[in-house]
This record gives structure tokens, sequence and C-alpha cells, in this order.
């Protein structure tokens, strides 16, 4: 066995079951991982000079082969069911030797990693990454906070992450649903990952053992949004699934980007969780997306792309392989992000970002504290009609905390803490839609995005802040009667639709299926955050 690169002296693989490896190549840089991923014959160059890989098989995250180890740490703090399913503690240990055993006469890549950009030690998790595959480990990279050469000499992980895409699990003796999983192991601390190469299995992880660990170990709150902050110092938190615009509304030229994806909030700062952007790329244009454009360079990492026939300039409209089609590139090819992906003090505004395809919602309107704890536990947006297979009229679509995935822990405990952090802060919470107005989906006009970005803003100013409002019947939501470039006949939605009682009438339906989404969580909900459900009529 040869170890290569810059590590701790005391470092050993062998201490977590590596043995009999070929040669473990230790905190390599991007050029050194790009040159062994060619030379493997398992990337090309963009002409760009990104490196381009395929993920194989998978190309997406795997929801259905995430697990959770069951021990005496998770068994009653978990959340089991859906998201959350158990695994075996004695078939974790099992299929940990035999994914070490498989690595043996292999080369290894080892990375030593950070997550949490906190200025405070306390929130920081050490996390040494071991990959099959080269461009794997250039993941990681990209991904979490990059130690100095000082730090890597001394570097002791906290936890252990193991990607091994080509071992693939026997189903009937290894307690998988399938050849792939992605299985978590709390008490010991590392992460398994095989049979797939989807680099995002990494990723959220990673994030999954953070939602777990802080809520648990310290007074932090997790969260899936973008973060930035203004010239002032003050902060602004962007949530949203999908399709709501959170990357485009949060980039903004005058507020330096915190981070885009992953943060926590603790009783000081705003902290990113990664080092890293990990980027949609379907149909992207410099134009749509500037910032995500240019940060595709020598570094980034282009997945599941396909070139112009003849050429190696990237053609982003391609589907060929999957809808789905990523880079990954360092927080720092972004120019206007916060170097130290962290920002002192709490946030002033908060953003719910939802797409209402049903033209319902109003396009902002500011939520008391009961009202965000309840909108982020039901995490709401719309599917549009034609985006998927056989959706033919919009879709409502719910997920916990904007990221119930990745949530080991009940989505109220989430809310509970945003509740108690709200209420010391005084935070600005803001519901915004970037759906439909004036009807629904095929009848209404979407919401400009011009319109959207003078909300933002005027939010961000204060300018909403001694303006009057008026209350939404049906949600109960506070919505603003008049705001700066912004026609004040579109503030309330029902004033938009020229047939009122349909109006009213798609405004109960929609109101029907939050309060039966909320039925799951209303076990655990405190009182206050059930009365600040709509009411039906």
């Amino acid at each position: 066995m040869q170890e290569v690169g810059l590590r701790n002296p005391a470092a050993s693989l062998e201490s977590v079951g590596l043995k009999g490896y070929k040669t473990a190549h230790w905190n390599f840089g991007p050029e050194e991982l790009v040159e062994h991923t060619i030379a493997k014959g398992m990337g090309h160059l963009a002409d760009s000079g990104a490196l381009v890989i395929n993920t194989g098989e998978f190309t997406g995250r795997s929801p259905e082969d995430r697990f959770i180890v069951m021990d005496s740490i998770t068994k009653n703090k978990v959340h089991w069911g859906k998201v959350n399913k158990p695994f075996d503690a004695k078939k974790f240990d099992q299929l940990w030797r035999k994914a070490c055993s498989y690595m043996r006469k292999k080369d290894l890549y080892v990375r030593d990693v950070m997550a949490n950009a906190s200025a405070d030690p306390l929130y920081h998790l050490k996390i040494r990454v071991i990959t099959e595959y080269p461009w794997s480990n250039q993941f990681a990279y990209n991904m979490f906070r990059r130690p100095g050469k000082e730090d890597l000499l001394t570097f002791d992980p906290n936890w252990t992450v193991l990607c091994a895409p080509g071992f693939k699990a026997d189903p009937a003796v290894d307690g998988t649903r399938q050849h792939n999983f992605a299985i978590i192991n709390v008490k010991k601390k590392r992460l398994l990952i095989g049979g797939t190469g989807y680099t995002g299995e990494i990723k959220k992880g990673i994030f999954s053992v953070i939602n777990f660990v802080l809520p648990t170990k310290t007074n932090a709150l997790p969260m899936h949004c973008s973060a930035n902050v203004g010239e002032n110092g003050d902060i602004a938190l962007f949530f949203g699934l999908s399709g709501t615009g959170k990357t485009t509304l949060s980039a903004d030229p005058h507020r330096p980007l915190i981070g885009d994806d992953e943060h926590a909030w603790s009783d000081t700062e705003v902290f990113n969780f990664e080092g890293g952007c990990y980027a949609k790329t379907i149909d992207l244009t410099e134009e749509k997306e500037p910032d995500i454009f240019r940060a595709i360079r020598h570094g980034a990492i282009l997945e599941n792309i396909a070139f112009l026939e003849g050429t190696r300039e990237v053609n982003y409209a391609d589907r060929s392989i999957t809808e789905n089609t990523r880079v990954s590139y360092p927080i720092h090819f972004i120019k206007n992000a916060v170097p130290t992906s962290n920002a002192q003090g709490n946030p002033k505004n908060i953003f719910f970002l939802t797409c209402d395809a049903f033209g319902v919602l109003p396009p902002i309107s500011k939520l008391t504290p009961e009202q965000a704890m309840y909108h982020f536990v039901s995490g709401y947006t719309a599917k549009v009609a034609g985006t998927e297979v056989g959706v033919k009229d919009p879709k409502t679509t719910f997920s916990a905390c904007f990221g119930a995935p990745f949530l080991p822990l009940h989505p109220t405990k989430y809310a509970d803490l945003l509740g108690k952090k709200l209420r010391k802060s005084k935070a600005n919470v803001w519901l915004i839609n970037t759906g439909w107005s004036g009807g629904s989906y095929g009848v209404g006009s979407r919401i400009k995005l011009g319109y959207t970005r003078a909300m933002i803003t005027a939010a961000l100013r204060g300018d909403l802040d001694h303006v009057e409002y008026a209350t939404h019947d049906v949600f109960g939501l506070s919505m603003p009667k008049s705001c700066p470039n912004v026609p004040a006949e579109i503030l309330s939605p029902r004033n938009t639709w020229a047939d009122k009682a349909a109006y009213d009438a798609k405004a109960n339906q929609l109101a029907k299926e939050f309060i039966s989404n909320f039925e799951k969580f209303a076990d655990e909900a405190k009182p206050e955050i059930l009365a600040a459900a709509p009411k039906a009529k």
C-alpha cells in the first residue's frame, strides 16, 4: 500500500477497515484529479476548461435507497418513515467490510474537508472523504470547505465518507432495496455510498448528517436555503423548491452571496455548510444565469451533459442523458461571494418562495411567526402542467421545511426552532409568489420577474414597514396595499381575476390541500402552528 500526497502522518485508512489497496492519493488538487480522471478514460475537457463526466446509471439521487442505521442514538430521535428508512446496524457493518474488500488493489482518493463555515469551532464538522473515482474526490474538493496545508497535517476527522460507485450490494444478503445505496451511521459517524456515481449523494448525505447533528447537539437551525448579505450587514434568507426562483432571486450584484443551498442560523451568525455550489445547467445561458455560466471553467465539473456535434462546446439544451444536468464549482468562482461564507448577526428578512400556478397566493405577503412556522412545515409550491409526464393541470407539491428528503428529525422540531429564533430576532418573514396572477396556469399570466425583484428590494430596504396592509380572506396573509415600482392592482390576487367566484373556489380548494397535507404533522405541531392554517370555507 502506498500513500501519496499531503496528509496527517498519523492518519491511517486501516483504522476504518481499508487494507490492501494499491495507492491512496491524499488531498490532490483539481489539476491532478482532472489528469487522473482523463487518464482513466472517465472524462473529457470542455472548451471552457471544465471537466465533463458521466455519472452512469444514476443521474440523480435515489431517495428510496437512502437509509439511516437504527441504534441507541437514532431510535427515538429520527422521524422514521418514507423519508428515513431504518437500516440494521449489523448489516451496515457487513456492508462496510464488503465495500472495503472491494477497494483492495485499487487506487483510492482521499480528501480531508470541512463542513460548516462558522466562526465558532463548535459547529465545525471535519470529514474524510474516501472515493473510488478521482472525479468524485474533486467534487468533494469543490463542495466542501478546504482546509489549509498546515491544517491538513494535523487533520483528525469527525466523520468518514466511503464512496464506491462500482461496488454493488446484494439486496437479499445486505438488506438494501437494490444494488445502490446511501447509508448514514450516526453512532459510528460514517456515510457509505455504493452502486451509484451520482455525486449529489455525497453532498446530500452530509447535509442529512448536519440536519441531525445541529438541532440535537446545538441550538443552530439547519436550513435548505440561499443567503446573501447587504452592505450594512443585513442578512437575507431565500427558501424555495425547484422552479421557484431561489438561485435567481438570491443572486444580487449589490448583495454578496453567503451561499447557494445549505446554511445554519446560530445565535450569532448565519453560515454556509459548504464551500461550493451544485447548480442545474439545463438550458443554461449567460444571459439567464451569468454567475453560474461564468463559473464553468477549469476546476468545475459538468455532469451528464453533451457537446455540440464535432466540438467541445457544451450543448446546455441537450436532454439526451437527463434533465438533471449539473455543475459543481468552488464558491470563490462566484465573483460576488462572501469569502468566509458566513455573516455575523441574525437574518433581517426571510423569503419563502413559491410558484403558485393556481394564481391564489399574493405576490408578496408578510407572515406572523406562527404563519411562518406553518408555511415552513408546509413547504408549498406547484408543478406546472407539461413539466412532468401525466401532469395536465397544475399540481400541488409540499416538501416539509423546503427540504423533506434531508430531514432526519420530525419537521416540527425544525419549525419550533425557527419560531424561537424569529421571536428573538424579530426578523421579517415574507411569502413570495413567483407563479401566476389573474387566473390559474393557462388562464392568467406569470408574475413578471421585474415585479418580484422590486417587491424583494422594497422588503429589504424597509419600504414595506409602514404601508397599509389588507388581510387575505382564506389564508389570513397580510398583503401590502402598495409597493414601489409594482402596480397596486396586482398586490391582491382576487382583484386580478375577472371571475371573483372562480377565484374564491380555487382559493378554498388550495386551502383544503394545505390542511390535508398538514394532517400528518398535526400530532407533533403546537397549537399556535395549527391555528395559523388557512380557513377553508
